[in-house]
């Protein structure tokens, strides 16, 4: 057997391996969307991506938005219909899964799917540079 024949058949051998392990589950190849539960952080928003209206960092599976009005909003990163970790959009002041375009309003809430159930949304104090994001 020529060594291009040989490599095709173990590629193909792996699929067939890998294959029930993605089709034969439902949640084998999925990504987790279960949101974080006693979140409590603090972030210097002084610095950083959080420094300018319209930014946003991703910290423990929350993302950390300031809007372009400068308020911050935090909401649970993974997209409810897949899990995908969700971006946000300072422009509609909304967050936007890249994988399907499911899309959630500043309050988490789903505007558009395939997501079908909201966003956590998680609480934000500021006091002097210092942001507290907390359940």
């Amino acid at each position: 057997m020529k060594r291009k024949d040989f490599l095709a058949q173990v590629g193909i051998g792996a699929a067939l391996v890998l294959a029930p392990v993605c089709f034969g589950s439902l949640t084998g190849c999925k990504k987790t969307s279960t949101p974080p539960t006693n979140v409590d952080f603090t972030i210097d928003v002084s610095t950083g991506a959080l420094s300018n209206n319209g930014g946003f960092l991703v910290k423990d599976r929350v993302i950390v938005a300031r809007t372009n009005s400068g308020t911050f909003l935090a909401v649970a990163t993974a997209c409810t219909h897949e899990g995908t970790t969700i971006n946000y959009n300072a422009t509609n002041n909304n967050f936007v899964c890249p994988n399907h375009n499911a899309m959630f309003n500043s309050s988490g809430a789903v505007t558009q799917g395939p997501a079908n159930s909201n966003l956590t949304k998680y609480n934000t104090t500021l006091t002097g540079t210092m942001l507290r994001v907390f359940t």
